[in-house]
């Protein structure tokens, strides 16, 4: 076991995890708006329920 720790694949390998988790927090985006909803599409998901309580 301890030489699979020390084995060069082994390192390589959680080299790409380390890698990759800096890269993942480096890289993420703002939290300010959702990636995927565009200010149009959040205005009618908002006017939506609002529709639906005027015909009630």
């Amino acid at each position: 076991m301890v030489a699979f720790l020390k084995s060069d694949l082994f390192l390589r390998f959680f080299g790409g995890f380390v890698i990759g988790a800096i890269g993942m927090f480096a890289l993420q985006p703002n939290s300010e708006s959702p990636a995927l909803t565009s200010p149009a599409m959040a205005a009618s998901a908002g006017a939506a329920p609002a529709a639906d309580n005027a015909a009630l």
